[in-house]
């Protein structure tokens, strides 16, 4: 089995196909080692945070990949220098690859980080899990509905665990606001406000000289072949988020960026990490760039607009939610408020302050995260549904997706969450034109 597959990996690679291989032909080999290994793949700005928080827990990186040189050889240095400085965590060495499909192919490498643009995330994820690895994969989980789906299906054919990077979940002020809501101490939800920003715009930046040491064939990958500009992978090593997501072919803009963020909270805060909404309608005012709703069965509206982050309207309450900043009212009552230093207390004594007063004996407890990658990495072990699993990510970035949809076509969108199906709309609207050898 091991030369017939080494065999067609190392053909795979060279003819430029896809590495998609079933998961059970990798369940055979017994892995030695007693401490998990990983692999990175996609090495920018985010990527190099992720990655200085696995090479601290109890992981061994074994190697990284990225399509541009300068990347590449920069996390390389950076995890080599690391196990140089501390070897009873590992050992240097790490192997840096320019084709993802190498680094997923090898069979001692247990786990895949991926930080990649989001139009690579479920070609990778899915090559991933059929090789038989777990995954940790950045937010939004994916670039249309059509990928949160099959995801949500190869997740459950392949047993893999996946934890997608809405990392808001392992934070406490955004789980009490939660418990809050799904114990009805606001009283019935009526409707959440939740503000990010707008959609993506199609292509349309001028070409520029091309990047030396950069792959550009593979870094578009499954996206329609156009011009390089250092805008969507900048040049070297760089600080900042590139402007990728700000364009179609290759991101969601705002509303799958901190969307993905916000809406995963009103998700969990309606009990919805099963279902999503019914429909989705386009904003009343022509030519807007915010006012869009989500609409679920019972009559609950999310609205996508300005404000506080996450804002949850009760006929008894109400509750705002952002990262560093809670609020909870009661009846007219101001329970617990931090939004700035003037307030005093702090963020974390107003969210203990509500928890203690309206959720001590509550009969709804959420899932309580320590931290986002220790909780994958724990569930890796334990084999359980991490925080932030596929189900979770899929289903908000349906969310994300079905929204910018209205914003692209302004036409209603009607969806049965449950069966994960299209009532009312054009199919079109839930996938995209993949470029050949790539397909999802």
């Amino acid at each position: 089995m091991d030369s017939n597959r080494r065999s067609f990996i190392r053909g795979a690679a060279l003819a430029g196909m896809p590495f998609i291989l079933p998961s059970h032909i990798w369940a055979a080999e017994t892995k030695p080692n007693s401490r998990p290994t990983i692999g990175f793949i996609g090495m920018g700005k985010q990527a190099h945070a992720l990655l200085n928080n696995f090479l601290n827990q109890d992981v061994h990186v074994l190697a990284v990949c990225d399509v541009d040189t300068t990347r590449r050889e920069d996390a390389k240095k950076t995890v080599d220098e690391f196990y140089a400085k501390a070897p009873e965590k590992g050992t240097a060495g790490c192997k840096a690859y320019n084709d993802f499909r190498e680094l997923i192919a090898r069979p001692d490498i247990d786990m895949v980080c991926i930080a990649t643009p989001d139009h690579w995330h479920a070609v990778q994820i899915l090559a991933a899990l059929r090789a038989g690895k777990d995954v940790y994969c950045e937010k939004p989980l994916t670039h249309n509905v059509h990928e949160s789906i099959e995801i949500m299906k190869a997740v459950k054919e392949t047993g893999r665990v996946l934890q997608t990077g809405s990392m808001q979940r392992s934070s406490k002020e955004f789980r009490v606001a939660c418990e809050l809501v799904r114990n009805g101490c606001i009283g019935k939800v009526q409707r959440v406000e939740c503000s990010f920003g707008g959609s993506p715009k199609p292509y349309d930046l001028k070409e520029d000289a091309m990047e030396p040491g950069l792959d550009w064939d593979l870094w578009l990958g499954p996206a329609q072949k156009c011009a390089y500009n250092p805008a969507l992978s900048p040049r070297g090593v760089h600080k900042h988020y590139p402007a990728w997501r700000s364009y179609r072919e290759f991101g969601g803009g705002g509303v799958t960026d901190w969307g993905a963020h916000h809406l995963d909270i009103a998700q969990w805060g309606l009990g919805m990490d099963a279902a999503g909404p019914v429909e989705v309608r386009p904003p009343e005012q022509a030519g807007a760039g915010n006012g869009g709703v989500l609409v679920y069965a019972d009559g609950v509206t999310v609205i996508h607009k300005p404000g506080f982050g996450i804002d949850f309207f009760g006929t008894e309450g109400e509750v705002q939610v952002t990262r560093g900043k809670f609020t909870f009212t009661r009846n007219g009552e101001q329970i617990a408020k931090f939004t700035k230093r003037e307030d005093g207390s702090s963020c974390e004594a107003q969210v203990v302050k509500a928890e203690r007063a309206f959720l001590k004996d509550a009969k709804i407890k959420l899932y309580a995260s320590k931290g986002h990658i220790p909780d994958f990495l724990n569930c890796v072990k334990s084999r359980q549904k991490p925080i932030a699993n596929e189900q979770v990510g899929g289903r908000t970035a349906i969310c994300c997706n079905l929204l910018n949809q209205v914003y692209y076509n302004r036409k209603r969108i009607r969806w049965d969450p449950i069966a994960l199906k299209l009532v009312e709309g054009d199919p079109k609207w839930l996938t995209r034109e993949y470029r050949a050898p790539w397909n999802v």
